[in-house]
């Protein structure tokens, strides 16, 4: 058995209580009509053990499965529809992997990642596929990983998050019910996105490519991130900066420095970053269906590559500020069109505050959050920005990124050690 082995048990398929009620979700809402069927992985990393860890998670995820009845269900096509809708339908369960590694939870690297999460068995979820697989492994030193994998069009992050919360919560036995209540099926108090948003956020989906990337787990530092807000503070381009912001900034300026290299300063780069649209679209609390969207920003490689960091963080303002745009009956602009999906383009989500950092299955909260991507190949130059571990965020922000190609990771890390506080 290699030094680093995971072994796993066979998939045992967990279910909520008989008897419950298995009313069938037609996925009307707009913000589900976008979202393409692939596989997300959140990775939730314990250093503090808890008794038995796999029985006790499996237990309370069919105890959580009572009442999020949908998260065990398939896809099915709506036949009213001729197929352009889905459903979840029934309660088939969730298959459920316990496993144990050989080496410690210190000892994860990136190559490790892969071997703590089940997998989809195709680049895309099939309509016959769970809807969330869940692994738990227990590590030598008695830590353990809780890793959730799920087809996208189930719900966004924070809709899995609060799902993982609820796990928690009935894994502690700090109450006899979620002290969040559920709600999957619009009930029609979303706003819609128009119809122009949707087709157009819908043939940007439909367009992702296979791209050989390299897997990268980066930390962009405090003090650069400080210094980036600083800086954009001084120049009152605006209202105090988030660290996303500053994050996504920096990330943007180092890729295109790095891995946008065979064009022109000309040539068109597009960032495109997850805005989570509850309070804007009116969700009502304990909703867990998508409701994000994917919004363009597009530059020149010249402005991005050689502009102050700042001056890129302005960029991503005023393309947040445009978001409330996407509600507009009717409403759009160029830059929130369709977008194909190449190496010149960058997708950053964000993870933080989620509520995925809270989850505590009676050992305290994770240590680390990650997310892992089990395609083959990689459909679009992406990466998560990851939300702060139990140390917080005392070194730099945690990013998991996979938008660099193999020739061009060791330039991309180059450029972001030289954006350091003194040379920005």
């Amino acid at each position: 058995m290699s030094a680093r082995a995971v072994t796993k048990s066979a998939p045992v398929l967990v279910a909520g209580p008989p008897g419950g009620d298995d009313a069938v979700v037609h996925l009307t809402s707009s913000f589900d009509r976008i979202v393409p069927p692939i596989g997300v992985t959140a990775l939730l990393l314990f250093d503090r053990p808890i008794p038995e860890p796999a029985d006790t998670i499996r237990t309370a995820l069919s105890r959580a499965l009572a009442h999020y009845r949908p998260v065990a269900g398939r896809l099915a096509a709506d036949a009213d529809a001729d197929g352009k809708l889905l459903r979840i339908e029934g309660a088939a369960g969730v298959p459920f992997v316990a496993a144990s590694a050989s080496y410690a939870l210190a000892d994860v690297t990136v190559p490790l990642l892969g071997g703590l999460a089940a997998r989809y068995p195709g680049r895309l979820c099939r309509h016959a596929d769970p809807l969330l697989l869940v692994q738990v492994t227990v590590f030598a030193c008695g830590g353990f990983a809780v890793a959730a994998t799920w087809n996208h069009v189930l719900t966004d992050g924070e809709g899995m998050a609060q799902f993982l919360g609820a796990v928690g919560e009935l894994a502690r036995g700090a109450s006899p019910a979620p002290s969040v209540t559920p709600l999957r099926a619009d009930d029609g108090s979303l706003l819609g996105l128009p119809p122009t948003i949707v087709a157009a956020q819908k043939q940007g989906g439909s367009s992702m490519l296979r791209m050989n990337l390299a897997l990268l787990d980066v930390t962009v530092p405090a003090g650069l991130i400080g210094r980036v807000r600083a800086e954009f503070d001084a120049a009152g381009l605006g209202g105090p900066c988030t660290a996303f912001e500053a994050v996504a900034a920096v990330l943007w300026r180092c890729r295109t420095r790095a891995a946008v290299v065979s064009v022109s300063d000309e040539a068109p780069v597009t960032l495109l970053f997850a805005a989570n649209m509850r309070r804007l679209a009116g969700a009502r609390p304990g909703y867990y269906g998508n409701c994000a969207v994917l919004q363009p920003l597009t530059s020149t490689r010249g402005a991005v590559a050689n502009g102050a960091a700042a001056d890129v963080l302005r960029m991503i303002r005023r393309a947040k500020e445009r978001i409330p745009d996407l509600l507009a009956p009717g409403g759009t602009t160029t830059e929130q069109g369709a977008v194909a999906l190449t190496y010149s383009t960058l997708v950053v989500s964000s993870w933080r505050n989620l509520g995925f950092e809270a989850a505590d299955f009676g050992g305290g909260r994770p240590a680390r959050v990650t997310w892992h991507w089990h395609g083959e190949g990689t459909t679009v130059p992406s990466c998560v920005v990851c939300p702060p571990g139990t140390d917080g965020d005392n070194g730099g922000v945690s990013v998991t990124s996979l938008f660099v190609r193999p020739e061009h990771a060791k330039a991309f890390l180059a450029e972001l050690a030289a954006m350091s506080p003194w040379k920005l």
